[in-house]
């Protein structure tokens, strides 16, 4: 279980200020000392995966700081100060670290803190969603893809304002549409809901036999 670090959007760059660092940046481009113009680009490539919503890659980064700078900046020192950010992170001082995945870096929770984390959010998707809202992507988790139709046959009642919902918090999506007559619209989960519910793939999902009293038990266990 990991979370995502959240960022909030900074005040605007004034003109002169990007100037200065523009200039600051082209001293420390052609400065010969290579940890040197590390150590100045850390910062930003730093404040750049932190503030992606998405794992953000060595060349996604070079185009933001190219842009940034009005120069050519190294890849490898791209590489470099990801390396060393990798690297200060895995430190017993943080609770949280830079990880690749999915082709890029991203700031997540250190798996030592899953079962803290795991509570909280359960916690929250039980204060957020409703009793409807459960039953409705409860469904949709073990039956999809599925239509609004089949949901309903289910729950017996009218499912529109759920999935509504659900589709506004992006824990469902659609998935295409039925073969059937009118070609109705198929749901299933996000990964987002998976992230939202605090499992890594859809295999996590408890299963009946979790639930299920053993066929012929007699009396409790133990006896």
């Amino acid at each position: 279980m990991v979370v995502r670090y959240q960022w909030s959007q900074p005040p605007a760059i004034g003109k002169l200020s990007l100037i200065k660092y523009q200039i600051l940046f082209l001293g420390c481009l052609y400065n010969p000392n290579r940890q040197f113009r590390l150590d100045f680009l850390q910062h930003h490539v730093e404040a750049l995966i932190f503030s992606s919503p998405q794992p953000i890659s060595p060349a996604e980064i070079q185009l933001c700081l190219n842009e940034m700078f009005s120069a050519e900046v190294p890849f490898s020192d791209i590489e470099g100060a990801v390396a060393a950010l990798v690297l200060r992170y895995t430190s017993g001082d943080y609770t949280f670290g830079i990880y690749h995945h999915a082709g890029g870096y991203q700031f997540l929770t250190k798996p030592a803190y899953q079962a803290s984390i795991g509570i909280l959010l359960k916690q929250k998707s039980k204060k957020r969603l409703s009793t409807a809202a459960l039953e409705t992507v409860s469904i949709i988790a073990y039956k999809q893809p599925v239509t609004k139709g089949e949901i309903e046959q289910i729950r017996g009642v009218n499912c529109d304002y759920a999935i509504q919902k659900l589709l506004e918090k992006e824990l469902i999506v659609i998935r295409g549409k039925a073969d059937s007559v009118g070609r109705p619209l198929l749901y299933g989960t996000s990964n987002k809901f998976m992230e939202y519910f605090g499992i890594s793939s859809l295999r996590d999902l408890p299963q009946l036999r979790d639930f299920a009293t053993a066929e012929n038990e007699i009396g409790a266990a133990g006896e």
